[in-house]
């Protein structure tokens, strides 16, 4: 069976194509258009699909629309009501819902050859949990979706046998933990639906003075879902004009927030292990990006297992939807990789360098040249293999620099204009990750926060956060051998066995994902050596 899946209608389009119940191919349609997030998520542009993502996952298998079984759309109209009868202010939620409607129609004109009758809605929050229930590792896991708002819910709960779903509850709009947090990162100057993972990092600097004063508004309720009602923010702390510099306040406001979304992401983790026993737990939807919370669910409830989808957000409803269509006439297998998008092979890479008229140098071992260039305090943007499904870069787009540097935080930030209080995070082999950190191991998808061994803090200062913790990424060197190399290199250089793991992209603009923007960052940012498959450019060679 070939499913494509789609996800359209809030933000984060994205594709995904299900063949005989293995996954081909999964992409984000920003990585394409280069608009960060695809599109804001506003009604007007519901009615814009992942054109490109769609097409590059089917020329990825030799398919063409017509040769599609089903297409999975992650959202179904028929389950939605007004959003005034939701408690929601959106007047022209009624456009977003016919844009739905019609997305059939849409999806044939933009596939030619597609039949709109093959188009399949699925529940938005049931795609988010099989996002995780039939991706993830194990067949049988209890699953937990949380996100902004679905078609008249924020979150699911629920237990996989075998890969298929029994849903135990849901939580009615407008109450939603992902609109709380939005809320807030609008109220601290951040841009909502984007800028979530911005307050979690400045929590760290603050006190969670305000709680009591947010638990009237947002708590566990008695039967079973919790409240999230809309929070006076402007009386708690005055809001910040975006651009303007934060104060102690609003770090003191954010991680008041955030322990207040830990206390009740854990209150339901502990409702759902009572009622099903599971070892396992699965993790979707955009609150599942949240990796402190994630860490304390991980070390605080029954499981023994947590697994959260690398591309939790809306990006992955595009999978879920297509497993969940998929597993209806197949077995499903689990998500090999989060490489799963666009890559090229080393010809191919050779003709854009050539066409781009750069001078270049094919080493023997580019592990080696980077492992090197590292070691001399040199910042390497790395371009290899297949691109990420998600909005981690984990070893395949992003830049790396040495961790031993405390001013390779700033220089970082300042390469790629983030804020100040950004952290990055370190890579470190999986069977070395257990004497630097301490967390949920192993952490390939750096979904989770580990604290930093007292001894090593002062040696890789780069990525320790002001909280003495890191996001950190484990390497299985079965799975990403070229980059195990460029680790066991810098150690024998170094000493240290970790490297500095940042996205490829500069602040508000996409991961790279081709040869072209790969060039293009490096042409202007201030990065010291490219390499770009098994070739590497040198900036003093190109600026010369």
């Amino acid at each position: 069976m070939r499913v494509l899946g789609i996800n359209a209608l809030f933000h984060d389009p994205a594709a995904a194509l299900v063949v005989d119940g293995r996954i081909v191919a999964a992409a984000e349609e920003e990585r394409f258009s280069r608009r960060k997030h695809g599109k804001r998520p506003v009604p007007f542009s519901a009615w814009e699909l992942p054109e490109l993502s769609a097409r590059w996952c089917l020329e990825q298998a030799g398919l063409t629309p017509a040769d599609l079984d089903a297409v999975a759309y992650s959202y179904d109209p028929e389950l939605a009501r007004p959003a005034d009868q939701l408690g929601l202010h959106d007047p022209w939620d009624r456009l977003r819902q016919e844009y739905a409607r019609q997305a059939p129609g849409f999806l044939a004109e933009s596939l030619p050859g597609l039949d709109p009758g093959k188009v399949r809605f699925v529940a938005h929050h049931v795609a988010h949990a099989a996002s995780a229930g039939q991706a993830g590792p194990w067949p049988d896991s209890a699953v937990l979706v949380l996100d902004g708002r679905g078609e008249c819910g924020s979150h699911l709960a629920g237990r996989y046998a075998n890969r298929e779903l029994t849903v135990f509850g849901s939580q009615a709009l407008p109450d939603s933990m992902g609109l709380f947090y939005e809320d807030l990162t609008q109220h601290l100057g951040f841009l909502r639906s984007s800028d979530e993972f911005k307050v979690m990092a400045l929590a760290s600097y603050g006190t969670p003075r305000f709680l009591d004063r947010l638990r009237p508004h947002v708590h566990l309720d008695g039967d079973g879902g919790f409240r999230a009602r809309p929070v006076p923010w402007a009386a708690l702390v005055p809001p910040r004009p975006a651009g303007s510099p934060w104060t102690q306040d609003h770090a003191d406001l954010a991680a008041s927030a955030q322990a207040c979304l830990e206390e009740v992401l854990l209150g339901l983790a502990r409702r759902l292990h009572d009622r099903t026993g599971e070892d396992v737990l699965t993790l979707a939807g955009g609150v599942a990006l949240n990796c402190v919370a994630n860490t304390r669910l991980a070390r605080e409830t029954p499981f023994r297992h947590v697994w959260v989808q690398p591309a939790a957000g809306d990006a992955g409803t595009a999978l879920g939807a297509a497993l969940h269509i998929a597993h209806h006439k197949e077995a499903v297998e689990a998500m090999p990789t989060a490489a799963l998008g666009r890559g090229w092979s080393d010809t191919e890479l050779r003709d854009w360098l050539e066409r781009a008229a750069v001078p270049y140098e094919e080493p023997d071992d580019i592990a080696e040249t980077v492992a090197a260039e590292l070691a001399a305090d040199g910042v390497v943007a790395w371009f290899q293999g297949r691109s990420e499904y998600g909005p981690r870069a984990l070893g395949h787009r992003s830049l790396l620099a040495h961790p031993g540097r405390p001013e390779n935080l700033e220089r970082l930030n300042a390469v790629k204009g983030r804020e100040e209080f950004r952290p990055v995070a370190p890579m470190v082999l999986a069977e070395r990750a257990a004497e630097l950190f301490d967390g949920p191991l192993p952490s390939p998808y750096m979904l989770f926060v580990h604290d930093v061994a007292e001894e090593w803090r002062g040696r890789i200062p780069a990525v320790v956060h002001v909280d003495g913790t890191a996001r950190i990424q484990t390497v299985d060197r079965a799975d990403e051998p070229l980059v195990a190399r460029v680790i066991d290199g810098f150690e024998r250089r170094t000493g240290l066995p970790v490297i500095v793991n940042t996205s490829l992209n500069t602040a508000g603009r996409p991961m790279v994902d081709d040869p072209r923007d790969a060039l293009e960052c490096f042409g202007s940012a201030p990065v010291d050596l490219l390499a770009l498959g098994p070739f590497a450019v040198r900036r003093g060679k190109v600026f010369a």
